[in-house]
């Protein structure tokens, strides 16, 4: 039985050069990077050299990049940090209705200290209406926080023309990116695109879990929320996760190298694979399926079978999914992100997500395909019995 993965906006699978490059840190190179001596040293210049790749691939300077556990604390760093720096300016925040639980449940977290946030709809492919951002805006509005690419149907947002409108109505308003799916699927460079701050995720680029970083422009005001030996300038401290940030600095070079075939292997598995399920009876595509999407993420509801029966079955193929975002998928509820694009109530608990990576086979997807012909006919039969 072949074994395919297919729930690379999960996790993925970790790069053999950046696992080697992490073994060695941790059982050579293990010296601690506030420590003088060699060792520490040594150690330190693994954190300068993955600050120089980051910043050069998005064009911006190295104080500007904060190491984080992952998204999820770059994310609350940004949000409650902005928020807290600026609130003598306004308490007025703008969303959308699509974010990551990240993003969403430090908002609601904001909401309770007194922050109002605004929620922004999105249409049926999961974008935001740029005349929807600018009628939000006022002059109060301290931070907008808008995700590049969704997690779970892979909407892509105009980050840049939602950055330029902002800037024009408020210059003092700070525009936070969650790019956690975006980063190393598209070209990001925050300077251009009017971003003040950028999460980013490394195991999701082929990296090593546990680590990420926090873009923070320069002249951004951004409080710290944690608290000890002032590690990165006071910003974050804590000793350094050096073989996870020199993992992912590693991951982040080998995915910029031939980046735009590699992105075009996405995008034809991604063809490839909507061509084949388009084919079987009573399946519906949420979201963009084409290249005005994200090259790596597909969500598909099946009609008359429920997410979870069909996971498992697909399961005992050797074929492993995901029924939404990971992050939120053991909560018993409904995602937020296909209401907001107005999924009908019969598909929202019969959805899919299918996410690709470069080691993702045409073999695998028709593979796969095949498997969900045979048994969606099958599962139907049973469950109207």
């Amino acid at each position: 039985m072949m074994e395919v993965y297919l729930d690379n906006s999960a996790t993925t699978k970790c790069l053999p050069e950046v696992a080697s490059l992490m073994t060695h840190i941790m059982c050579e190179d293990y010296g601690n990077p506030s420590s003088m001596h060699r060792k520490g040293v040594e150690s330190e210049k693994y954190v300068r050299h993955a600050k120089e790749v980051i910043a050069k691939c998005m064009k911006v300077q190295e104080k500007e990049i904060l190491f984080t556990s992952g998204g999820t604390e770059s994310d609350n760093i940004a949000l409650i940090g902005g928020a807290y720096a600026n609130y003598r300016a306004g308490r007025h925040i703008i969303t959308t209705r699509i974010e990551h639980p990240a993003v969403l449940q430090t908002c609601a977290y904001l909401e309770e200290q007194g922050f109002v946030v605004t929620y922004l709809p999105v249409d049926a492919n999961g974008v935001i209406r740029l005349a929807d951002l600018e009628k939000a805006m006022t002059r109060n509005t301290i931070l907008v926080s808008i995700m590049h690419t969704n997690n779970e149907v892979g909407a892509v947002q105009p980050i840049e023309q939602a950055g330029e409108l902002i800037k024009r109505m408020n210059p003092n308003t700070l525009f936070h990116v969650d790019a956690v799916q975006g980063f190393g699927k598209f070209k990001i460079y925050p300077k251009r695109m009017h971003i003040d701050l950028l999460s980013v995720s490394a195991h999701k680029i082929h990296g090593p879990k546990g680590i990420g970083f926090l873009y923070i422009n320069e002249k951004a005001k951004v409080r710290p929320i944690l608290f000890g030996g002032g590690q990165q300038r006071g910003m974050r401290s804590g000793t350094e996760n050096v073989p996870g940030i020199a993992g992912m600095a590693k991951a982040v070079e080998e995915i910029f190298v031939d980046f735009d075939a590699k992105i075009q292997y996405l995008y034809d598995i991604k063809e490839r694979f909507v061509k084949g399920v388009s084919a079987i009876d009573g399946i519906r595509l949420n979201g963009p399926v084409g290249r005005d999407g994200a090259p790596h993420v597909v969500s598909v509801s099946i009609q008359g079978i429920r997410s979870e029966v069909m996971l498992h079955a697909l399961e005992d193929k050797g074929i492993y999914v995901s029924a939404g975002s990971a992050c939120s998928s053991n909560k018993p509820s409904v995602s937020a992100t296909l209401k907001a694009i107005g999924v009908e109530k019969q598909y929202l608990d019969s959805t899919l997500r299918f996410s690709f990576s470069l080691y993702t086979t045409e073999a695998e997807i028709d593979y796969t395909v095949k498997c969900m012909g045979e048994l969606i006919p099958m599962l139907r039969h049973y469950t109207r019995k």
